[in-house]
């Protein structure tokens, strides 16, 4: 990765606007797109950055209820909106699906361009920082807790690996749905500051058997829901932590993709597994109404200037960080 000039985008295509960015929040996809994963990188060089948060410059032709000066947030993720995928709510399902800054150029510059529909006002209660930090990470813990999980108040939730951005936004939108929360990490700090924010219990499981503790402190039941975003170094607890008839959503694999099933344990304990990537624009919508009421704002780990790109993405490949680390591009 390298900070270079690149030509300001121009000539506006049907449906797009041009945001002036001021600032973008750092997320695992990221990495992947770094490294080459599935999908990513269309036309070298390529710029990362899937969120951002900024004002309109420049307005396209066929755009409507948008002007000059608007702050804005952005959806990162593409599809027609139109297909059967796309109406039921499953745009990542979409033959047209794609993600800003992975299957396109992306937002960690000072100008982009964008459909108009995927952009989003700024929730007014959040600083440019807070906002640029906040669509993807929250949208997906959303549709993995609420949509998918089918949340509901009272009941008890396992988030595995606090700190990174999905882990605490899951905890945060936990809370805001009247649920108890469980948190895991290997950092005493991170469980502390995790408790500070809302977490019920903290288990460091370097120390403690996580399926052990959770029995414990749910009266050996299990949990109703599990957040898992780190993949095959947590699969093989999250079925000994469920409860029966109890779900397990996953929509990350930072310790890796494979991982062996216990086929006797998922039928008999009668278990939902269940994958989650992003959200549809229902989600987003629905997201938003409830963060704004809550008045609800990223956990903010660290802000850097544009040029320290490298070390800020080195800091989160490490999971040396608790929060959000945002870009800030301009002022």
């Amino acid at each position: 990765m390298k900070v270079e000039e690149i030509s300001e985008p121009k000539a506006l295509l049907k449906g797009e606007i041009v945001i002036q960015v001021k600032s973008c929040g750092l997320n695992h996809l990221d990495i992947w797109v770094r490294k080459g994963g599935r999908g990513a990188m269309g036309t070298m060089p390529h710029t990362l950055g899937s969120d951002t948060a900024g004002t309109v410059v420049a307005v396209g032709e066929d755009v409507c209820g948008m002007e000059t000066g608007d702050e804005v947030i952005l959806n990162p993720g593409i599809s027609c909106g139109r297909c059967e995928s796309c109406k039921r709510g499953e745009n990542s399902e979409c033959e047209s699906f794609g993600i800003i800054g992975m299957s396109r150029q992306g937002t960690f510059a000072e100008l982009v361009a964008v459909p108009a529909c995927n952009v989003y006002p700024k929730p007014a209660h959040m600083s440019f920082d807070e906002a640029g930090a906040f669509v993807l990470s929250c949208l997906t813990a959303w549709r993995m807790l609420i949509t998918k999980g089918e949340l509901n108040p009272g009941q008890t939730v396992l988030i595995n690996g606090t700190g990174g951005g999905v882990a605490l936004y899951a905890l945060q939108l936990a809370k805001i749905a009247g649920a108890e929360t469980i948190v895991t990490s290997s950092s005493e700090e991170k469980l502390t500051r995790a408790r500070q924010i809302g977490a019920d219990y903290g288990i460091n499981y370097k120390s403690e058997d996580i399926a052990e503790r959770v029995r414990d402190v749910t009266g050996g039941r299990g949990v109703d829901i599990v957040i898992d975003t780190v993949g095959t170094s947590t699969w093989e607890t999250d079925f000994s932590a469920v409860r029966r008839g109890g779900k397990i959503v996953l929509c990350g694999v930072t310790s890796g993709h494979k991982a062996e099933i216990n086929l006797q344990q998922l039928y008999w304990n009668q278990l939902t597994v269940m994958g989650s990537t992003m959200g549809s624009d229902e989600d987003l919508r629905q997201m938003l109404k409830a963060v704004n009421a809550a008045k609800l704002r990223p956990v903010i780990d660290s802000v850097r200037p544009l040029d320290d790109v490298r070390e800020a993405m080195n800091k989160m490949e490490e999971g040396r960080q608790f929060g959000k680390i945002v870009l800030k591009v301009s002022e």
